[in-house]
């Protein structure tokens, strides 16, 4: 209380420069405008930072007194750029076909310029998978900044990378992949059935013969058991055997904890995927490779209804054999399916150009939310961090890309980023 009494006598820039010097203090930051992307636009809005953290966010807010207030009426406020796909930074170019247990983790180089460069750009959460062909393995999550990979990384298993061609090759793949948890299933089955028959013949064993007497009572006044030794003759729980490495992913895929990120490049592929994996149920989402050609549309209604996430490139296509354009993005949003928008390449450049690529989708019918939620929330939940990253809503992690104009607009610049709560970039970089 003594601190904040003292701060509040001091002038609001040196408000908002003794809060950045204590990114774990609260810290008020007034901007003209916030996309939210969870819940739209706020005009004139008041975000409250406390411990890497947004305490709340709304229009015109009161802020308490004594409370640092950072002013910057001319900036638009939005999320940090969530890129779920990517290579950045790794030099592996070789992989196995079918290793879905690997991750490339020991491929990252903390402290890297790749890294630096795209913080700088507002990209303030990564998803880098392992290379190969076929399943090469699953995908981590990572924060573009620190010195060693544990303070950059956010969360292993943040999906299973699929490579999928209508072929032979990819279809046994797949159904050879399903047919060893189905193995792993009937062992388990098998082993549940005899430790059952075990439990019932330890219990007969126990039972006394018919007019043997039964043990005498414990005499009252007799010491109770220490509690080390309660429990000790009790019958344990059945544990089931492990499974292989490379069938685990597979078990988690079934139990809804581990998402594939299917790769496809042609309705073909889709439907051969279908049939490899036949009557089973669980989430995917897709990842589609964009081509100059792509037939993909005859397939939209498909894709919706099993509510798939496509993460894609924000590129305009042709029709077959036509010069007809076609907004793919626009048309799988507008059918239902949900839209993540990835850079078009691994270079620097491709990342700057990102969100006016982006902006181009939307000059061309992509709804603005819809290219909002692509570059954020769609890409956070793809690898499962929808609940703390990906939109600016009270509890979320403080990750935040402040600009001096509209998202999409090809004059607009990045004037400062937050990351975990501390500005990494900008005028007000610590």
């Amino acid at each position: 209380m003594l601190l904040r009494t003292f701060l509040s006598s001091l002038l609001p820039v040196a408000l908002a420069a003794s809060a950045l010097a204590a990114p774990a203090d609260l810290l008020a930051i007034r901007v003209g405008r916030a996309e939210t992307v969870s819940h739209g636009a706020i005009e004139h809005a008041v975000l409250l930072i406390e411990d890497g953290r947004i305490v709340t966010i709304g229009a015109d807010l009161p802020v308490e007194r004594g409370i640092p207030v950072l002013e910057r009426p001319e900036w638009t406020v939005m999320p940090g750029l969530v890129l779920p796909y990517s290579r950045l930074g790794l030099d592996g170019r070789a992989g196995a076909e079918f290793t879905p247990e690997v991750s490339p983790a020991a491929e990252v180089l903390p402290r890297i310029s790749d890294y630096r460069d795209a913080l700088e750009l507002g990209i303030t959460t990564i998803g880098l998978y392992p290379p190969g062909n076929g399943v090469p393995g699953q995908a981590i999550a990572i924060r573009p900044k620190g010195d060693t990979l544990e303070e950059m990384l956010i969360k292993e298993g943040a999906y299973l990378k699929v490579y999928f061609r209508a072929d032979a090759r990819s279809k046994k793949m797949v159904k050879d992949a399903w047919a060893k948890v189905d193995e792993y299933d009937d062992k388990v089955k098998k082993a549940k059935e005899k430790w059952t028959k075990d439990q019932e013949k330890s219990k007969s064993a126990k039972k006394p013969a018919e007019g043997e007497k039964k043990d005498e009572e414990k005499p009252a006044d007799k010491p109770a058991e220490k509690s080390g030794d309660a429990g000790k003759g009790a019958a344990k729980g059945f544990v089931p055997p492990p499974p292989d490495d490379k069938v685990r992913p597979f078990l988690r895929v079934r139990d809804g904890k581990l998402l594939p990120l299917v790769s496809i490049s042609q309705a073909a592929d889709w439907a051969h995927w279908l049939d490899a994996i036949g009557e089973r149920k669980f989430d995917f989402a897709l990842r589609v490779v964009m081509q100059r050609e792509l037939d993909l549309y005859y397939v939209l209604e498909e894709v919706a209804k099993r509510k798939c996430t496509l993460v894609m490139e924000p590129e305009i296509t042709y029709q077959i054999a036509t010069m007809r354009q076609r907004n793919l993005p626009a048309e799988f949003a507008a059918a239902g399916s949900r839209i993540v928008l990835i850079p078009r390449g691994e270079d620097l450049d491709s990342h700057a150009a990102w969100r006016v690529d982006v902006g181009d989708l939307v000059k061309n019918g992509l709804e603005r939310k819809t290219a909002l939620d692509a570059l954020t929330l769609a890409g956070a939940s793809v690898m499962g961090l929808e609940k703390d990253y990906g939109s600016l809503e009270k509890g979320k992690v403080a990750n935040l890309l402040f600009l001096d104009g509209d998202p999409f607009e090809p004059a607009t610049k990045v004037m400062a980023v937050m990351l975990d709560g501390e500005f990494v970039h900008g005028e007000v970089r610590q």
